[in-house]
C-alpha cells in the first residue's frame, strides 16, 4: 500500500506545521505500517532549533512515530474519520541516537506490540538511511467523537 499525502490528510487530522508524515509506503494491516518525513530547512522549528546549528526537535521526531501509529490504528479500525481520533496515550523507553537534521529523510517504522480494546502499544523507529536515529514505545488511544 502507498499512501500519499492526500489520502494521509483524509486519515490524520493533522495539518501544517503538524503534519509530519509525507508518504506512507508500506502497510501490514494490524501489525506494521512504514512512513517517510522529508526533513526540509523549511520546517518552521529549524528558526528556534537551533540558529546556525539546526537539529529536529526530539519530540517532533516521536510525534512522527505517534501520526504513523494513528494512520495504521485508523485503516485497521476501518473508522468514520470524520467521528475517530487517536489520542497519544504514553511514551516509554524513548531513545535518540543521532540528531536529525535538514535534508535527511526519515523512514518511520511502526510496529504494534499488542491491542486491547481501544489501546494501542506500539514500537516507533526511525531510520536515516540505514542508521537508527530514534525508537521509543508508544501508546495510543482511538477514540470516536460525539
Amino acid at each position: 500500500m502507498d499512501l500519499r499525502i492526500e489520502e494521509i490528510m483524509r486519515i490524520l487530522p493533522h495539518r501544517y506545521p503538524f503534519l509530519l508524515v509525507d508518504r506512507v509506503i508500506e502497510v501490514d494491516p494490524d501489525r506494521r505500517i512504514v512512513a517517510l518525513k522529508n526533513v526540509s530547512i523549511n520546517e518552521p522549528f529549524f528558526n528556534g532549533h537551533f540558529p546556525g546549528s539546526p537539529v529536529m526537535p526530539g519530540v517532533l521526531i516521536i510525534e512522527a512515530m505517534a501520526q504513523a501509529g494513528a494512520i495504521l490504528g485508523l485503516l485497521e479500525k476501518n473508522a468514520d474519520l470524520s467521528k475517530t481520533l487517536v489520542y497519544f496515550m504514553g511514551i516509554d523507553e524513548a531513545k535518540f541516537r543521532r540528531p536529525i537534521v535538514p535534508g535527511d529523510q526519515m523512514r518511520i517504522v511502526v510496529e504494534v506490540i499488542r491491542r486491547k480494546a481501544i489501546v494501542w502499544k506500539m514500537k516507533g523507529e526511525v531510520y536515516v538511511g540505514s542508521e537508527l536515529a530514534a525508537e521509543a514505545i508508544l501508546l495510543s488511544s482511538v477514540r470516536s467523537q460525539k
